[in-house]
């Protein structure tokens, strides 16, 4: 049961005050601000219980991500979520590698498209209208579970850079690719990739044409593809590929930005970031920390897609690290961390199995996708119906046997 108001271990006092906090035991502190810990903080918070989110950047804050939100993201948004859409795309031109242009169009949105800045703002602000409080230019050292720092076996320290320790009865850790609390857990990846991206303005007739349609390029790495977003006055254009191809990556966004028309107008933001995806055996906890997003590795393998996946995780990272704050003992606690990483692998993590297979296929016949996307109309519809959220690469596998077989023996 939760600690009452007024008790000796939760002494209810100003957050305001950070000396004070230090003597506070929370229920659930999240670490990190994006949509995974945006979306833990919501969950826990709705449940009752005293939530603190810890963010190292000043909100809002700049993140280099495409901004694509699909059906699967915007089922997972909070009620009353209201999407800060730039632009709803209803066709998407592919080409492989520049050649074999063709442009296939919807009647029905395909998905909208988002600056990453106001929507993770609006997700916190949601988290903390259900009661989560916030603070921002705190970064965290490290998690203790044992130690002087540490009162009782049931709880945890997060201890940030300045010294201060911050003590809680369950962690989550949705601080990023990078995550400090993801090396607690032990978390082990499987797939690095390197992102680039450019934010370019571009003049009205230029913005015009890009209007509702994307760009999807098959690139000339293998797994690479490059995109262009269009977002109002400005062209979100990136590329991806497997880490440790850094120079060749470069060159194709540059090749991809001249090719396109673009390379006169100057980037407001040129940035790039490290994707990371999860081995199959890699921990999602350790005693009373659980991770969630980015920082457990959790992404589509292929399109390398991390919005929907951070949302769906840290809802149920949320959700789980209630009942692990309620937990009296080990036993308890590891059931319901157990409990957590069935969820996740029931749902995310089958996704991500057929994502992987899309992947390894796609390194190898990238020209195979690229006719059957532009020329095969149930590859087509399979592609708008993930996208709009009716259906999921799981879900495809599932209810289409035909569809498993094909991808077993074509990975084979």
């Amino acid at each position: 049961m939760r600690q009452a108001a007024g008790s000796e271990q939760q002494t209810i006092v100003s957050s305001e005050n950070s000396s004070d906090d230090a003597q506070r035991v929370w229920d659930v502190v999240v670490v990190g601000a994006g949509p995974a810990g945006a979306s833990a903080a919501y969950a826990a918070a709705v449940a009752g219980r005293s939530v603190l989110l810890l963010e190292k950047a000043e909100l809002p804050r700049y993140k280099t991500c495409g901004g694509g939100i699909i059906g699967p993201t915007r089922d997972a948004l909070p009620p009353g979520f209201e999407l800060p859409f730039q632009d709803r795309v209803h066709a998407v031109t592919f080409s492989l590698d520049g050649r074999f242009t063709r442009t296939r169009r919807s009647k029905q949105m395909l998905f909208g498209l988002i600056n990453r800045p106001e929507f993770d703002q609006q997700l916190v602000e949601h988290a903390q209208k259900a009661g989560a409080e916030l603070r921002t230019g705190v970064t965290v050292s490290r998690v203790e579970q044992h130690g002087s720092a540490v009162p009782d076996r049931r709880t945890v320290a997060v201890v940030l850079q300045d010294g201060e320790t911050v003590l809680a009865r369950a962690v989550v850790g949705a601080d990023g690719s990078a995550s400090r609390i993801g090396a607690h857990v032990g978390v082990k990846l499987d797939q690095v990739d390197l992102g680039l991206e450019a934010e370019i303005p571009v003049p009205e007739t230029v913005a015009e044409d890009w209007k509702g349609r994307v760009l999807i390029d098959w690139g000339p790495l293998p797994g690479s593809y490059g995109w262009v977003f269009p977002k109002g006055d400005t062209l979100t254009v990136g590329v991806i590929s497997a880490r440790g191809e850094g120079a060749a990556t470069k060159r194709y966004l540059e090749d991809f930005i001249a090719r396109l028309g673009l390379a006169g107008f100057e980037p407001s933001i040129s940035s790039g970031h490290l994707t990371r995806c999860r081995a199959d055996d890699s921990p999602l906890s350790r005693g009373r920390v659980l991770v969630c997003g980015d920082a457990a590795g959790l992404l589509e393998p292929w399109t390398r897609e991390g919005i929907s996946f951070a949302l769906r995780s840290g809802r149920l990272a949320g959700e789980w690290a209630v009942r692990i704050a309620e937990a009296h003992d080990a036993v308890d606690t590891r059931r319901q961390a157990l409990n957590y990483a069935f969820a996740i692998k029931a749902g995310l993590g089958v996704e991500m199995s057929v994502g992987k297979s899309m992947l390894t296929i796609f390194q190898r016949r990238p020209g195979m996708f690229h006719a059957a996307l532009t020329g095969f109309r149930p590859a087509w519809k399979a592609f708008a119906g993930i996208t709009r959220g009716s259906t999921s690469l799981g879900e495809l596998v599932r209810s289409h046997p035909m569809a498993g077989r094909a991808l077993t023996a074509l990975d084979r």
